[in-house]
């Protein structure tokens, strides 16, 4: 005689360490009996219930589950298995696809290629692929590590969780947690530009005038700073203020550079700079590093010069304004020499033809005619 209770007991047992839900595996299961039963005696409306309180099966057929023998068993298993592991995989699935854009952590557990395996717990294993790694770091077997959940996607039986050290929004997402000021809403983050591994830019602004977001962020002794460059392996981050004043926000992008004077094309969204020659290094950075994030956060082509580089740059275009003027007078007055040519040209030969008299004429206005003289 069964010991229908030992039936829920085990199914608790399952659910709970698979962390699935206890109905939904019930309900797999009897899934599971009615299929193999119908396919056992060839029939297709099999139906067979569990009694959540006792655990007794219970079939619209005739039989006896104790005689069903071993074929039938190793079927029912088969299916149970692939149950929980659909439960199981829709459970992770579930659980990933509402971390996206979060920090999980994890160990590197091995190398595909130039692809990152990492251990997340639970059977999980995180992807971290070529495209979201960081040039300058390097990762060892063993090692723990910190990434942003990307992307989620089932693939078969199995969850696969594509994690990324690149994306910009790891930054924001390691504020959100070093910053408690970012994560209660009372300081945005209101545009991030990143170059993986070698520096940041954050603007921040702030719903509370009496908070200095630029502060808060950088934290007490830059404490809270400090922890965000340790885990991005030194990559510089420069905090900035956020402001809707196009100069004023470009003044501020372009820091630590002290800038002068800014002239803006609002049509072709160009931005004119002008530095003093000991900042203006400061402002290009590093291979154009600190300009070209400058630009990406404020939305405008941002050209730095010197006074002394405008200045040379207008007269290089006067003179090239001159010169075109003075070749196209010069282009003028060739045409004009040259049409006054032709027209002294063409009345030459106009009078020549007159002078020239026919072989006729000659002959009758020219010489006597020696018969007539003789006459």
């Amino acid at each position: 005689m069964a010991n229908y209770s030992d039936i829920l007991r085990y199914i608790d047992s399952i659910a709970r360490d698979k962390e699935i839900d206890k109905e939904a595996l019930i309900v797999g299961i009897e899934q599971a009996m009615a299929q193999a039963l119908a396919k056992k005696y060839g029939v297709d409306d099999v139906e067979i219930g569990i009694d959540r309180e006792t655990g007794e099966l219970v079939c619209n057929y005739d039989v006896s589950m104790e005689e069903q023998g071993r074929i039938f068993a190793m079927s029912v298993k088969q299916a149970i298995i692939s149950r929980v592991r659909e439960a199981e995989r829709d459970v992770i699935f579930a659980e990933y696809e509402s971390k996206i854009g979060e920090i999980v952590s994890g160990t590197i557990q091995r190398f595909e290629g130039d692809t990152v395996i990492v251990n997340l717990g639970r059977t999980t294993e995180g992807i971290l692929p070529r495209a979201e790694k960081v040039r300058s770091e390097t990762y060892n077997i063993g090692e723990r590590i910190r990434a942003l959940v990307y992307e989620v996607k089932r693939v078969g039986p199995r969850v696969k969780v594509i994690l990324s050290r690149s994306n910009r929004d790891l930054v924001r997402a390691l504020f959100e947690l070093e910053v408690p000021e970012i994560a209660d809403g009372t300081i945005s983050i209101r545009r991030i530009e990143r170059e993986p591994g070698y520096r940041t830019k954050l603007a921040v602004d702030s719903a509370d005038e009496k908070v200095d977001c630029v502060g808060a962020c950088v934290g007490v002794r830059g404490n809270r700073i400090k922890s965000i460059i340790d885990e991005l392996n030194g990559e510089r981050i420069d905090i900035i203020r956020w402001n809707n004043e196009p100069m004023t926000l470009i003044a501020n992008a372009l820091k630590p550079a002290e800038v002068g004077d800014i002239t803006l094309d609002p049509a072709a969204r160009k931005a004119l700079v002008i530095v003093a020659e000991d900042q203006q290094s400061l402002a290009i950075g590093r291979k154009g590093q600190n300009v070209r994030l400058a630009s990406k956060l404020t939305g405008w082509d941002i050209d730095i010069m010197t006074r002394a580089e405008l200045e040379r740059s207008v007269a290089d275009d006067n003179q090239a304004e001159r010169t075109a003027a003075e070749n196209l007078d010069a282009g003028a007055d060739d045409e004009t020499a040259e049409g006054d040519a032709s027209d002294s040209d063409a009345g030459g030969d106009h009078v020549a033809g007159r002078a020239a008299p026919a072989p006729g004429d000659s002959e009758t206005n020219g010489t006597p005619d020696t018969g007539a003289a003789n006459g």
